[in-house]
């Protein structure tokens, strides 16, 4: 951190991973994750179901993350990218946005979470191709067809407070067999919904799993077999997201993802 207080990296850009259970940033130009738990002290949770909970206590911890604003409020020159998502509304996005805005002080962007991961992963979000992908996540689990850059379509489960997934560290942990039932249920739903012309071409490409949840036991075996299409989980699948906002800093998918900052 720099006598003033910012952290160097805001100078330029860094990317957040806004978990329920975890929080992970990296910052351009620096070699590694940071990943810390999303929490405050006092024992407040900011983030459920992958959103906003607590405004306050949120911005306490993006703050913590990130570093104090700068002396008087001046604006940083840099940006930072935040993961949301799909489900989120525009409300939902905006409160993220403005929390991180401020707490940075520098602009904010938000994208949706698995299109990140996809491109974490080492997908080509921008092939023609649909590419089926599952984001387990701690508080909710997001399926999506993602193609020519764009989340097409998705359906999502939020997970009951009481099981929390992907255990205290974001690695594999507790989904419920009843939950693992429904996230098989949705996907296939998914792969249904798709035009006709388009799947056999989704089921060539299989089925990616990211999230830290995506190593939960029995989970891809279950989709492999409820799919009937090859399941493969992404390399450490818990930072495949902040790995794909890192990469989104970057031109030229920031320019042809036409990222908002407002």
């Amino acid at each position: 951190m720099t006598a003033n207080g910012r952290v160097p990296w805001l100078d330029g850009r860094a990317a957040v991973d806004l978990g329920t259970a975890r929080v992970r940033l990296i910052g351009l130009g620096h070699p590694s994750i940071v990943d810390e738990p999303s929490a405050v002290p006092g024992g407040a949770r900011p983030v459920r179901h992958g959103l906003v909970a607590d405004a306050a206590a949120c911005a306490r911890l993006v703050s913590r993350m990130l570093g104090a604003a700068p002396p008087g409020g001046a604006a940083a020159t840099g940006q930072v990218l935040v993961g949301v998502p799909v489900s989120a509304s525009a409300a939902e996005r905006a409160t993220v946005r403005g929390i991180v805005q401020r707490a940075a002080g520098c602009p904010a962007s938000v994208v949706e979470e698995p299109l990140a991961a996809a491109l974490g992963s080492g997908l080509d979000i921008t092939d023609p191709r649909p590419q089926l992908l599952v984001d387990v996540g701690a508080g909710i689990v997001e399926a999506v067809v993602i193609r020519d850059a764009a989340v097409t379509d998705a359906v999502a489960v939020q997970l009951p407070e009481s099981e929390p997934g992907g255990g205290p560290h974001g690695g594999p942990g507790a989904l419920p067999g009843h939950v693992r039932d429904r996230v098989a249920d949705m996907t296939a739903e998914l792969l249904g919904r798709l035009p006709a012309p388009l799947r056999p071409a989704a089921r060539e490409r299989g089925l990616v799993l990211t999230g830290g949840g995506a190593a939960e036991p029995g989970l891809a075996g279950l989709l492999c077999s409820r799919l009937g299409l090859t399941v493969t989980c992404a390399t450490e699948p818990a930072h495949a997201t902040v790995r794909g906002l890192a990469r989104l800093c970057l031109p030229p998918l920031a320019a042809l993802l036409a990222l908002p900052t407002a």
